[in-house]
């Protein structure tokens, strides 16, 4: 199992199939199993419901919000308002795999309007940081989600502070993790902006940012007539705050504790996408809170399937693993938490290597 490809020697045609070559037809044929069972088709009823729903729900809300006046009431609203918009943010995730229509444009302009105009955020900085997820889950120097930053989530990214205040937070990160995740609704809105003024090339650019600025200018032009400005501040405090950390409890789970491969390190898709992801248990509220991303295995092996059928294929593609002897990894939503916070303390106090697998070692170059 050891064994590199490259020093493998040629083999008779009546030799058994190399290892490379009936791993790429393993997700071939759980390819065609899905397919043949229909969960590819697209669900347009579920996506209109949520498409017309959505929207009314946000133009019901700035109505109540307009009626309730300038009171500390006000901040039921705003917390009210980011659980909406994070669903929101859902839907544009959806559309931006192409998961709503058949058509690349509409799923295009979907997550154009949803995104940018709805949620404010910039779709164009969205697709690129998660394109590159999805290519290379949890891959050092591939994947951007694991990239060095406030937090550290690989040992080299904790080793590499050295002054004494960041080498402390790095031990220290997990328990601060979480409430960093109050601040993400500012970044991500941050980076969206950044991404559409940029020097690089966006596609739809002034479309981008004709949508960011009506969506940013007339949320706090509305808040702001209605409010004082204490109340306010603290309205888009609250909404900005309960956002990120809906966001953060949503995505941290899927990959964060889960091994990380290294940079030299190539591995055939199926087992990519499923040994790097975890999925999250518990009943159809579950499938709500998280937008579908509880399934996480099922949506990196068919990220343009519909979010209904993800509860639906996760059978078949547990039984698959199973028969294959690929890890497929569920846990309850605490303990994915638990998990999360876990990793990102052992990460920044040292000691904890990269993942390496025999079995995906034969990739090895």
């Amino acid at each position: 199992m050891s064994q590199t490809l490259q020093s493998q020697a040629p083999e008779s045609p009546d030799a058994p199939e190399r290892p490379r070559e009936r791993h790429l037809s393993d997700f071939k044929a759980l390819t065609q199993m899905v397919q043949e069972s229909g969960l590819m088709r697209r669900r347009y009823g579920y996506y209109w419901s949520k498409l017309i729903g959505l929207p009314l729900a946000g133009l019901a809300l700035a109505v109540a919000f307009v009626m309730i006046g300038d009171s500390w009431w006000q901040m039921v609203t705003a917390v009210v308002l980011a659980l909406l918009l994070t669903q929101i943010a859902f839907l544009g995730h959806d559309a931006a795999h192409r998961q709503i229509f058949k058509s690349g444009k509409w799923n295009e302009w979907v997550s154009l309007v949803v995104i940018n105009l709805f949620a404010g955020m910039g779709i164009g900085w969205w697709n690129r940081k998660h394109n590159k997820h999805h290519g290379a889950p949890n891959k050092v120097d591939a994947d951007p989600d694991i990239a060095p930053g406030v937090v550290a989530f690989t040992p080299e990214a904790a080793e590499s502070r050295t002054n004494p205040i960041t080498r402390w937070f790095a031990r220290k990160q997990g328990y601060f993790f979480y409430p960093l995740l109050l601040l993400e609704g500012i970044n991500l809105h941050v980076q969206g902006v950044k991404r559409v003024v940029s020097r690089e090339p966006v596609k739809r650019r002034w479309v981008e940012l004709s949508f960011i600025a009506f969506r940013l200018i007339s949320y706090v032009a509305l808040v702001f007539l209605v409010l004082s400005p204490g109340k306010a501040l603290a309205f888009m405090g609250i909404q900005l705050a309960v956002f990120g950390l809906y966001m953060g409890l949503s995505f941290a789970p899927n990959h964060i504790g889960m091994p990380i491969v290294p940079k030299d390190m190539k591995i055939d898709f199926l087992r990519r996408q499923v040994l790097m992801s975890r999925n999250v248990t518990g009943g159809r509220w579950v499938d709500t809170f998280m937008g579908g991303l509880n399934f996480q295995v099922e949506h990196h092996l068919f990220p343009s399937m519909a979010r209904p059928h993800l509860r639906q294929v996760a059978p078949m593609v547990r039984e698959y693993c199973e028969q294959l002897g690929v890890r497929y990894t569920e846990t309850s939503i605490g303990q994915s938490y638990v998990a999360v916070t876990r990793y990102i303390n052992q990460v920044g106090r040292g000691g904890l290597d990269v993942w390496q697998c025999p079995l995906a070692a034969q990739y090895r170059v």
